[in-house]
């Protein structure tokens, strides 16, 4: 009954965000901290969860997938657990919805029948024509105990920080485009040392050369002997001193810069957005000649054994369990994807060897230096020696985690990180 608008909570009108507020509080009638940050769907949730207590009715709707994703999963859902006591009673995971309306509208949905009262049918799980029966559905669609990941600034483990890339807020004008460079460098050659390579997602898998002005420490005698670079800094310092944005306008007193300024020796990087389609999150390392955008995430002073667990088959089915989406591609994030990761314990002999599975990799990509990551990474152009090496990389990790190499599927892989996560937040609490 009714047509729950699919809205995210950055598109909402303010009628909507006063909606939910309205309707997602607590037993005291207060909101919960989360509900401003909710798809609207979820009030339909809500609202049914109560009008089904004491009663033996049940409930399913049709609802984009974002509310079984990422950061909403526990703002969504925890309060109709906590509150409530509702549970899952079948679920089909993300299919395209195309609309009939003459301006097809394709959206990413999912499923859920959820109810209070008990239920003695079997729990399913649907995914395309198929369907398997499980124990427990949880709120993220999968087999595996009820926990809600929080989002959390801080690794929960003894990890090195995740930060996000450099945002530019310039306009345009400190990045160089590759079919711009050499003309700008015959014009400008006292530039070259202060140039750098840039690389966001889109960069850093396709292999895209693109370029920016970093002017970190430059004087302001080098500047005045760069004229098309002083004119670049005074149309940065204009832009930011017209931007509607208040941030923006006080970076107007630092026009020679990004917002961030993070340029670390070396890095492990991660793209914020990467295809479904691919087993693996193509990641890599970098030195100080590049310099990354707010489009990527990025591990100052990571280890080779750092990047061994996260490129492994156990980070990416944790990845793909809690990562928020667009449309169905992956969104990693740091507050929910890394720093809620449980790592392993590992002997030392099982980090010496997660240590040369993760160079195998690197030294398999070194093969094909005509070939980008998403060459690289492509299921079907994927070459025989960078596939036998991750496979490696993943059986070293699964042995590190104590996990059968044969028997353990990617749900029960979910089901036992979410254990352990349980345990180390219990632990911290």
């Amino acid at each position: 009954m009714g047509n729950p608008p699919f809205v995210g909570y950055s598109l909402q009108s303010k009628e909507q965000k006063e909606d939910l507020l309205a309707i997602y509080v607590d037993e005291k009638g207060k909101p919960y901290k989360t509900a401003g940050k909710i798809d609207y769907v979820a009030g339909w949730y809500f609202k049914a969860a109560q009008l089904m207590q004491d009663t033996g009715i049940r409930t399913a709707f049709v609802s984009t997938n974002s509310i079984t994703q990422g950061e909403q999963v526990a703002g969504v859902w925890k309060p109709l657990y906590d509150r409530v006591g509702i549970h899952i009673d079948f679920a089909h995971r993300t299919f395209r919805w195309d609309s009939e309306a003459s301006l097809k509208a394709h959206v990413h949905c999912v499923i859920v029948g959820f109810s209070i009262a008990p239920n003695s049918e079997k729990k399913r799980i649907y995914t395309s024509e198929r369907f398997q029966e499980v124990q427990n559905i949880t709120a993220y669609l999968l087999d595996a105990p009820t926990i809600f990941v929080d989002s959390r600034n801080k690794p929960l483990c003894n990890i090195p920080k995740m930060i996000y890339g450099n945002k530019p807020v310039d306009g345009g004008n400190l990045i160089i485009e590759q079919s711009q460079l050499d003309d700008f460098l015959k014009h400008e050659p006292k530039s070259k040392p202060y140039i750098k390579r840039l690389i966001g997602a889109k960069e850093f898998i396709n292999g895209n050369l693109r370029w920016c002005l970093w002017l970190v420490d430059v004087s302001p005698t080098e500047l005045r002997n760069m004229p098309l670079v002083l004119d670049r800094i005074r149309k940065v310092k204009e832009m930011r001193e017209n931007s509607p944005d208040s941030g923006a306008q006080k970076l107007a007193l630092t026009p020679t810069v990004f917002r961030e300024t993070n340029n670390p020796e070396s890095a492990i990087v991660i793209p914020c957005h990467s295809s479904e389609n691919r087993r693996y999150v193509p990641m890599g390392f970098i030195d100080n000649s590049v310099v990354v955008t707010n489009a990527v995430l990025f591990i100052p002073d990571a280890t080779i054994y750092h990047f061994g667990i996260l490129t492994s088959n156990v980070h990416m089915a944790w990845m793909r369990s809690v990562c928020g989406r667009i449309k169905s591609d992956y969104r990693y994030s740091k507050d929910v994807v890394y720093n809620n990761f449980p790592w392993p314990t590992p002997t030392e002999a099982q980090k010496a060897k997660i240590e040369q599975t993760a160079q195998g990799i690197l030294d398999a990509r070194a093969l094909y230096p005509d070939c980008s990551l998403a060459d690289l990474y492509d299921e079907v152009t994927m070459p025989p020696e960078l596939r036998k090496a991750h496979q490696q990389n993943d059986r070293a990790v699964m042995q590190a985690y104590g996990f059968d190499v044969k028997t353990t599927t990617e749900s029960s892989c979910v089901a036992e990180l979410m254990k352990i996560y349980q345990q180390l937040t219990q632990a911290k609490n």
